[in-house]
């Protein structure tokens, strides 16, 4: 993520002198998005900036704020940003105490190391936090400048915010990957002649097939909310669902679990039928 930051940074005429990079791969990011800035240990880049950014995990972040602190490297007036989306300014304290302006601001956005990372940002929006009405005009100034759209978080909300686009990318992606291991099952066997052979690389035929279906779901739930919902479980057909139940516990007993727990919270959005509620709520789930 902090390459492709430091793309959007440089793209809108900052200039981008330093960048940290500890594994192999951060490393040949860095040299290759952002080849005229130079490899240089956290401290001296601190010392530095005026525009500090930490693009660090979650779980990481206090510790490097800490370490910074005791440091002392961090200049008065340092705008110091974080990126990571559980933490608001808070986390910033042991810094904002020693006179920087901190903000927290989080794209919202996944990344996976590749190229389409830069390209994304232009269409990511960013939560933004700050201490006062000052950072939050200068957080929002930062993420235009990088193409994409701020929104404001509230210090309060921010676990909440972080915890809701968990729960809409990272557990869609759980959904998929189930989906997919379940048609790989499905579809093992002889094929139409020339259909592709099934094996377990990505990008294969369960893939396609569910392409189209589910980009047109996300679609519809993004443009029409629970209006969207379709299927045998909108519907209360309890027969069908109950013989999805039997059909994935030949496969995986886990991925049964997982598609009763999303039918049941499906059935309460679409307040269907009683008896289906029912079914799905046996055994103790």
């Amino acid at each position: 993520m902090g390459s492709a930051l430091g793309v959007a940074l440089e793209r809108a005429g900052h200039v981008v002198f330093g960048v940290a990079a500890i594994s192999d791969a951060s490393v040949h990011r860095a040299r290759t998005r952002l080849p005229d800035s130079q490899i240089l240990p956290v401290e001296q880049i601190a010392q530095r900036s005026e525009l500090l950014l930490l693009a660090v995990p979650d779980a990481e972040l206090a510790g490097l704020v800490r370490g910074l602190a005791a440091a002392k490297v961090v200049r008065p007036g340092t705008i110091v940003a974080h990126t990571a989306g559980a933490h608001g300014v808070g986390v910033l304290a042991p810094l904002t105490e020693q006179g920087a302006l901190g903000l927290a601001l989080h794209p919202a956005m996944t990344f996976t190391g590749h190229d389409e990372d830069i390209d994304r940002l232009a269409n990511a929006c960013f939560g933004v936090t700050a201490a006062d009405e000052v950072g939050y005009a200068i957080g929002q100034a930062l993420v235009i400048e990088m193409g994409g759209e701020p929104v404001r978080v509230s210090e309060e909300q921010r676990t909440l915010y972080h915890a809701a686009l968990a729960h809409g990318a990272n557990h869609l992606v759980t959904v998929i990957v189930d989906a997919v291991a379940a048609l790989r099952s499905a579809l093992d066997g002889p094929g139409l002649l020339g259909q592709p052979l099934i094996d377990e690389q990505p990008n294969g035929l369960p893939e396609r097939l569910l392409a189209p279906l589910v980009s047109a779901a996300l679609d519809n739930a993004l443009r029409r909310g629970g209006a969207a919902l379709t299927g045998p479980v909108a519907r209360g057909d309890v027969d069908a669902v109950a013989a999805h139940l039997s059909a994935l516990e030949s496969v995986d007993e886990r991925l049964a679990a997982a598609y009763r727990a999303m039918s049941l919270r499906t059935a309460e959005l679409a307040k269907t039928n009683p008896a289906l509620l029912e079914l799905l709520a046996e055994k103790g789930h």
